[in-house]
């Protein structure tokens, strides 16, 4: 039962993978323009940028992890022949 529910919160494929990057992407922008509201001037500035930047770090291991997930599974199915 805990390996149906375990499935659910896995990526399994790089369409999966850029849905979540979009969901985070459009996260950090509206975290980022509250940054600009609160802290206005270079701070504020510096702030977004890092907010949308951990996204571009966050979903290249995103996609490293499923690509990486997907050549060990053939490689195992290759082996096991």
């Amino acid at each position: 039962m805990l390996n149906k529910i375990a499935r659910l919160f896995t990526i399994k494929t790089r369409f999966e993978a850029f849905a979540i990057i979009y969901a985070l992407s459009l996260g950090a922008v509206e975290r980022g323009q509250a940054y600009l509201t609160q802290y206005p001037g270079f701070g504020g500035q510096l702030l977004f940028v890092a907010a949308t930047g951990a996204v571009f770090i966050g979903g290249a291991k995103i996609l490293d992890a499923v690509r990486m997930e997907r050549e060990a599974e053939l490689e195992a199915a290759t082996t096991a022949s």
